[in-house]
């Protein structure tokens, strides 16, 4: 089956009769967004952590920093959906540019701010616009992908080789910020993530000739593209993703808390990147595999893997034992995040893409945020390692709207919402 784009004749390489990764990287122009869209992307896993390990630091309190990072997440799931739609119509580099400014700034003030011991409330108004001005660098890759791709098996391929680079960037972020935050200053966690945002973020914006074409939008493509969320299938997958938002929230904080009691903060990072190794690992896996089920099933199946490993975290009670059972829950992340990521390409139409791929990232975000605050609550307030009971309370409920409304992850020909030409991926086999 040949790849077919809508860019041009010679945007890809041929096809194959087994296409991979090794097919998918010789794109052409796919190295002149990978890799500072890599750069770009790193700060996101440095920023939430970076705010917990300061705001701990100069408050105490877990639930304090647990709220101040959870005000970060509630306003980039809000804010990020608006951008991908400003990216959509307007052009990704017209949105970047404004969005690292803005962001490095606020950055800033809000390191400058907790340094200073200022009141929770003037913390929660520095992180505000923090979070909202949040680069939306993966799914913009995304969609880069996405429109140079359209109707090609390598779709699949991106979206597994996309979750594997978004993992990589949860195995270095953390390391980085409790290195930078244990063994320098607590602060310096937030300051190289506001300078790696503006340096990669600037940079990714200089690709211009690789992003998407404007969504050029009247009469009837205007009603169909209207808004991402109004396909129900997207809805599902926001409520499916703000579970897996709730593991990520509920193991930084729980991670943090558990080594300290121990008098072994640095750990920290090791765990976690233990966790994200896992989900790595298992998305190059899930590239690899020829799928011969429908992704919907793949989806409850792999959903349910999750639900079950993040509900036996809280019973751990050993360094050994909490990194096996965070690279089990990892392993299990990575085929749900793949899968729906995969989803969303024939379920919504072109012009929409960048903004369905932010509301999932927004979802995951506003599910970290929920985990920790909560999770922060429940540490401060229960035993050390109360928080993991985040996951499983987050899990258990996405698996159980998913199960239930899992018909609508169906794309239907003929369906409004529908792309022009994209159905079921044929299943294919990955290098």
């Amino acid at each position: 089956m040949e790849s077919t784009v809508t860019t041009g004749p010679a945007e890809n390489p041929p096809a194959s009769p087994r296409p991979g990764y090794g097919q998918l990287l010789r794109t052409r122009g796919a190295w002149t967004f990978l890799l500072p869209g890599f750069a770009a992307r790193q700060p996101f896993a440095m920023l939430t952590l970076s705010i917990v390990l300061l705001v701990q630091h100069t408050t105490g309190s877990y639930g304090a920093a647990g709220a101040a990072a959870a005000a970060t997440g509630v306003s980039m799931a809000v804010f990020a959906p608006y951008s991908g739609r400003l990216a959509d119509r307007y052009g990704q580099r017209a949105v970047l540019i404004p969005g690292v400014l803005v962001h490095t700034l606020s950055g800033l003030s809000l390191t400058a701010l907790a340094l200073a011991h200022a009141p929770l409330w003037a913390l929660f108004l520095a992180a505000v616009p923090t979070g909202a001005s949040v680069p939306q660098v993966g799914p913009m890759v995304r969609a880069r992908w996405g429109a140079r791709l359209q109707g090609s098996p390598l779709m699949t391929t991106a979206a597994a080789f996309e979750s594997v680079t978004d993992e990589l960037t949860f195995v270095v972020g953390p390391l980085l910020a409790t290195a930078l935050c244990t063994t320098v200053t607590p602060a310096a966690g937030l300051v190289a993530e506001a300078g790696l945002t503006l340096v990669g973020g600037l940079l990714f914006a200089a690709r211009k000739s690789t992003q998407p074409p404007v969504s050029r939008e009247s009469g009837h493509a205007r009603v169909r593209h209207a808004s991402a969320l109004r396909v129900p299938g997207v809805r599902v997958l926001v409520v499916t993703f703000l579970g897996i938002g709730s593991v990520f929230g509920g193991m930084q904080v729980s991670l943090a808390a558990f080594t300290e009691s121990i008098g072994e903060p640095g750990l920290n990072g090791v765990l976690y990147g233990v966790f994200a190794a896992g989900n790595m690992l298992s998305g190059i896996v899930c590239g690899a595999v020829a799928w011969k089920t429908a992704p919907q099933k793949r989806l409850v199946l792999g959903y349910t893997a999750l639900a079950v490993a993040a509900s036996a975290l809280w019973t751990a009670h050993s360094v050994p034992l909490l990194a096996a059972l965070g690279l089990l829950v990892g392993m299990c992340i990575a085929p749900s995040l793949i899968t729906g990521y995969t989803l969303v390409d024939g379920l919504v139409p072109d012009g929409a893409r960048t903004e369905a791929f932010t509301w999932l990232t927004g979802a995951v975000a506003l599910g970290q945020a929920a985990a920790v605050t909560v999770a922060g609550q429940l540490e401060d307030r229960l035993w050390d390692g109360a928080g993991f009971l985040v996951p499983m309370g987050g899990t258990v409920l996405a698996l159980v709207t998913l199960v239930t409304l899992r018909s609508r992850l169906a794309a239907r020909h003929g369906n409004r919402t529908v792309a022009r030409g994209v159905g079921h991926r044929v299943p294919v086999t990955v290098d």
